[in-house]
């Protein structure tokens, strides 16, 4: 049996903040720890805030979906960009003087960039963040709007990982359905890199939550 279930201080925020005091540089070699912004998986990472954060909450988890996700858009993308030229041999708006022909390219490409920077938006700001008190799965739908769920971590009831497809497996990612008391009772962490580790992480969080009350630790 782990030993998260027999010693609270081996738990995953307590072994963090020991090694931290004794060496304060070495988060930087722990593994799965990321400087990059554009990571999917961060593990204790660096400088992150964000809007509802306590200030002594510790971020545990940033989680975004698989890169390999953005494949999708990325291709369509590359066709859209490369179709003025493919369609250059069959002139469609032949019949157009050569200034609207241009205009009408250049709104093309305006398309084109806005569907880019959106899809990489959706990407980049659509997270899921794990703290050592709650969960919050935050869903960028567009630029005015976003949808943000959250529940403490010791309303967690069950943790469940999916990874159906073989492209699934063989990128290893996959979905984390949380199953909470809140008032949201489901919350789900789609297509992020490690689904074994997240669940994993997810349950000593909830045993140290546990711990935490019995011991009359809890903040």
């Amino acid at each position: 049996m782990p030993d998260i279930f027999i010693n609270s201080e081996e738990t995953p925020v307590k072994k963090v903040e020991r090694e931290i005091e004794k060496h304060p540089k070495v988060i930087h070699r722990l593994e799965g720890h990321s400087h990059s912004p554009l990571s999917a998986f961060c593990y204790f990472p660096d400088g992150v805030e964000f809007v509802a954060k306590d200030s002594k909450e510790k971020i545990v988890l940033l989680l975004r979906r698989h890169p390999v996700t953005n494949v999708p858009w990325i291709v369509i993308s590359i066709i859209m960009l490369f179709a003025p030229g493919v369609l250059s041999s069959f002139p469609i708006i032949a019949f157009l003087p050569d200034n609207f022909q241009l205009i009408a390219i250049i709104m093309w490409y305006l398309v084109v960039v806005a569907y880019v920077f959106e899809s990489f938006l959706d990407w980049f700001f659509s997270v899921f963040i794990v703290t050592d008190e709650r969960i919050f799965d935050v869903d960028f739908l567009n630029l005015v709007y976003r949808e943000i769920s959250e529940a403490n971590i010791d309303q967690i009831q069950d943790v469940t990982v999916t990874m159906g497809s073989v492209i699934r497996t063989v990128f290893g990612y996959g979905d984390v359905i949380i199953q909470t008391a809140s008032e949201v009772p489901r919350i789900e962490f789609e297509a992020v890199p490690n689904p074994d580790r997240v669940a994993k992480i997810l349950r000593e969080l909830r045993v140290e939550e546990e711990q935490e009350k019995i011991e009359g630790r809890v903040r």
